[in-house]
């Protein structure tokens, strides 16, 4: 390479590198004030007990996921180093091969993380959290499997078929992958509606109807999944966008555990990720992270003959999983933000600090979360802000609240 195109190339990357950096930047933007969140003792709000059996739960998830991400970084280091030598001589051409590869890959991981994942189900189960039921799990991982597995497989077969043919595969793979990351993002707010049913509820409904004029949302449907034949915990998701957006409760959140205020709460920090439009956001994050981690990829992979080779698959996979591996702290960083930020929108809306510390009270004892993860959790495993920084935002608004009615003369 001549000096010239050294020069050039250095010069493309440093302004590449500079337009991904401010576009990461204005992602992670947020509507949160400066908030001093510590100095909040988690004794005051939680019981020893609590703290110690959050803790011990922790401990057993953090180990089954440690076990559960060895065993397959092991698997695909073996199969990098076996199927190296066996693909070629295949005889099935780049795409039938890559197919091949691919159902190897796909059937490996899953066998390998199976005993993981029941090993989860026992755990949550032996601590209260939900019933041992097996073929309830099975059933409900059946309604996605299938379509993860013809996902992967499209992607496998995108990968391969463009590497084979350009040199800047890793720029148009990008922008395929997000512009149907985009496309699915969209059409399962609709989608997801087939499994939920309407609030039944008119104190409820009358509520929802409330929280979205307040959050400038009107007319976002709210609806409920029951998800108690297997699990006990309570939760809330947003998903969709624009004209798509919808919020869906779980049953569990609606079985008497939790107050009108509590419940209310989360309503309106799910309606905050709508009017943040925090789902295109995140569509945002994922065309850097995607664009960042092909790119890398080709890179790892030019010595070896490039992904259109489909011998190198098993390597590809293992550099991903390696890549997706240290960037989930990064990621689970912006995540954190968003929930914030939602949780912001949630208590200007409510209005009610008392309701939303005493939710996440009733999360450490519905779902063992710990009030102060340690450092892998909140790296890796964490994305939301730990209770005590929810409480602590809590605890601050209502100063805030105070010390604005004090200023007005207000009682």
């Amino acid at each position: 390479m001549s000096e010239t195109t050294a020069m050039r190339t250095a010069g493309t990357l440093a302004v590449a590198a500079l337009c991904w950096a401010a576009a990461a930047w204005w992602l992670s933007r947020t509507s949160v004030p400066s908030l001093h969140l510590s100095g909040f003792d988690q004794h005051t709000y939680f019981t020893p007990d609590e703290i110690r059996r959050s803790a011990r739960f922790g401990r057993g998830e953090d180990l089954i996921w440690l076990g559960s991400t060895a065993a397959t970084l092991a698997a695909l280091a073996v199969l990098a180093w076996r199927l190296q030598r066996s693909v070629p001589s295949m005889g099935l051409g780049r795409i039938g091969s890559a197919i091949v590869v691919g159902m190897v890959l796909l059937t490996t991981i899953w066998a390998v993380r199976l005993p993981f994942a029941l090993t989860e189900l026992w755990w949550e189960h032996h601590w209260g959290l939900g019933p041992f039921d097996v073929w309830a799990w099975l059933n409900t991982q059946w309604a996605t499997l299938g379509s993860e597995v013809v996902s992967a497989m499209l992607a496998i077969v995108v990968l391969v078929g463009l590497a084979g043919r350009f040199r800047y595969w890793w720029a148009i793979a990008s922008a395929i992958f997000v512009a149907i990351a985009a496309l699915f993002a969209f059409t399962s707010g609709w989608l997801s509606a087939a499994g939920t049913h309407p609030i039944r509820d008119p104190l409820l409904a009358a509520d929802v109807r409330r929280l979205e004029r307040i959050e400038h949302v009107p007319g976002t449907p709210v609806t409920i999944q029951d998800v108690s034949s297997w699990t006990d915990q309570a939760n809330a998701f947003t998903i969709g966008f624009g004209p798509s957006a919808h919020v869906v409760l779980w049953n569990t959140l609606l079985d008497g555990r939790f107050s009108r205020g509590e419940i209310n709460a989360v309503i309106a920090h799910e309606l905050g990720h709508v009017r943040s439009r925090h789902i295109i956001r995140a569509i945002g994050w994922s065309a850097l992270v995607i664009v960042l981690a092909l790119w890398l990829l080709s890179l790892a992979l030019r010595s070896r003959g490039g992904l259109g080779r489909p011998e190198n698959l098993p390597y590809a996979f293992l550099i991903l999983s390696v890549l997706t591996l240290l960037a989930a702290p990064v990621q689970n960083l912006v995540s954190r933000r968003y929930e914030a930020e939602a949780d912001w929108r949630s208590l200007n809306a409510t209005r009610d600090p008392t309701s939303m510390t005493r939710l996440f009270q009733s999360f450490q004892r519905t779902s063992l979360e710990q009030p102060n993860p340690g450092l892998l959790d909140y790296l890796w495993l964490e994305n939301h802000p730990t209770l005590m920084q929810r409480i602590a935002m809590a605890e601050r608004f209502r100063e805030l609240s105070d010390r604005s009615r004090g200023g007005t003369g207000s009682p």
